[in-house]
């Protein structure tokens, strides 16, 4: 899960607003895999956040220094030749399982290029829906990785166009759902302060669910 950069920074505010879009893609990814697997009552899975270019770097040595991705966080870590071939001697609670772990990490892909989208959209006193913002244009919003990994999920889900469509398309809906959820948004802004405060080159998972924890706590709580 790795956020693309297509263009670099030509001043000092750039390179900060970049790291700020940075940090918002990387913990939405994060809260996904977190809360939304969770939420799905799917099982718990280790990964971290790994990021270059937030301490001291200048415009100049960004294209050399920043990076940003999620290391770990799949449910499914080796893909199949085909889900098919991969579900055939299961069972159907098995097969029901395994299609769901497939799916959710489509969807933890797609959060993280529109949870920068999403922020953008805010700054800028507009709300984004499906409507107005299709798959493609997540590339603008550091999604290029993100968009390959999701096309090889689904040439493993079907080698049928129009079901890719529809699959894409429902799984797309499933993403925006998430993002609009007040708390899961809190949730990724919060997790995303906490990086940019940091400073560190790695986040780890152990501090990262604490952070999202103590969100879910205060929504308790208030």
């Amino acid at each position: 899960m790795n956020r693309s950069y297509q263009t670099l920074p030509n001043s000092q505010q750039h390179l900060n607003a970049l790291r700020l879009k940075t940090a918002i893609h990387e913990a939405g990814h994060a809260a996904a895999i977190y809360l939304g697997n969770r939420q799905k009552q799917l099982p718990p899975i280790f990964f971290n956040i790994v990021i270059g270019g937030f301490s001291g770097y200048s415009t100049q040595s960004f294209a050399k220094n920043c990076f940003a991705k999620v290391q770990g966080g799949r449910l499914i870590e080796n893909l199949p030749d085909t889900v098919e071939n991969a579900v055939a001697e299961l069972s159907d609670k098995q097969k029901q399982a395994y299609l769901q772990a497939f799916e959710a990490d489509m969807v933890n892909f797609l959060i993280g290029p529109l949870a920068e989208a999403n922020y953008l959209a805010m700054m800028d006193d507009e709300i984004i829906n499906p409507h107005l913002l299709n798959l493609s244009a997540l590339h603008n919003y550091g999604g290029t990785a993100d968009l390959q990994e999701v096309q090889a999920y689904l040439a493993c889900f079907s080698n049928d166009v129009v079901e890719q469509q529809r699959e894409i398309a429902a799984l797309f809906m499933e993403a925006f759902t998430f993002i609009n959820d007040r708390h899961n948004w809190r949730a990724i802004i919060r997790l995303a302060n906490t990086i940019l405060a940091s400073q560190k080159e790695e986040i780890s998972c152990g501090d990262i669910i604490a952070v999202l924890d103590s969100h879910s706590a205060t929504k308790k709580s208030a």
